[in-house]
């Protein structure tokens, strides 16, 4: 614990120019209503928005690869090399005060987390039941790592000892009321809240990556946040093992859900 407090307060002291740039990485799981997240912040008059630049290193570096849609398209769009993009990307230049990534927190694998101690980061979960069914669709069965779920709960346990408050934001809490959360979100993470971020036009964001296609469907058709409704068929059975792994973790994420 002293050491990970040392290397936030060392990292942060040697690059106070850097931080200018209030720079967020929102660490989500899939189908977690994480890219409509990312439209809101799109619409903020002071906000760039970065769609999940370690997805091809992820890809690169993963034996789950075969099941994503689209990977050797994404590997071709962007950088396998998790060092450049954390350099030129995530701690890079930004045209604006604040630069939103939304992140995913299973690409996290083979990489040095240090960067972490130079962004502002925030967690996006849902519950599994509602998760699982969803992804499913679209990678086949999942494994525990694929949900993030071990991941967000590791990485907030290391972040919260390096002296960090992360928001925990759960997708069912942020659909039934988009203007409140978001306002709290906000002012945890010292902005203003903007209206702005409660709409956005149909038909997609200039910063979506070359995914989009097969994750983005729902969300290009919307114009905000769609109400919450609750999933109506029964819970998948050939599921109910990967639930009993997730459900841990998510309990312990949502404890502190604003």
């Amino acid at each position: 614990m002293n050491a990970l407090r040392k290397c936030y307060k060392r990292i942060n002291k040697g690059n106070r120019n850097n931080m200018q740039t209030k720079r967020i990485c929102l660490w989500s799981g899939p189908r977690n209503v994480s890219t409509a997240l990312m439209y809101a912040f799109a619409q903020r008059s002071d906000t760039q928005v970065i769609d999940e630049p370690l997805y091809a290193h992820y890809l690169y570096n993963t034996d789950r690869a075969a099941a994503h849609p689209g990977t050797a398209e994404v590997i071709a769009s962007m950088s396998t090399d998790s060092e450049q993009v954390i350099r030129e990307v995530i701690l890079g230049p930004c045209k604006k005060p604040v630069l939103f990534m939304k992140q995913m927190a299973h690409h996290l694998i083979n990489i040095d987390r240090s960067f972490l101690y130079q962004t502002l980061n925030v967690f996006l979960i849902r519950d599994p039941r509602e998760m699982l069914p969803s992804l499913t669709k679209i990678i086949g069965k999942p494994t525990l790592a694929d949900t993030g779920f071990k991941t967000q709960h590791d990485l907030l346990v290391d972040l919260r000892a390096a002296g960090q408050s992360p928001p925990i934001l759960d997708a069912q809490l942020l659909l039934e009321n988009p203007s409140d959360v978001l306002c709290e979100l906000c002012k945890r993470l010292g902005l203003p809240f903007e209206v702005a971020m409660l709409s956005w036009r149909t038909g997609g964001n200039s910063a979506d990556g070359v995914w989009a296609k097969y994750w983005y469907q729902n969300v290009h058709r919307s114009t905000g946040f769609a109400p919450y409704r609750p999933k109506s068929e029964p819970f998948p059975v050939e599921l109910e093992d990967i639930l009993d792994e997730c459900s841990g973790y998510y309990e312990v994420l949502r404890d502190g859900a604003i």
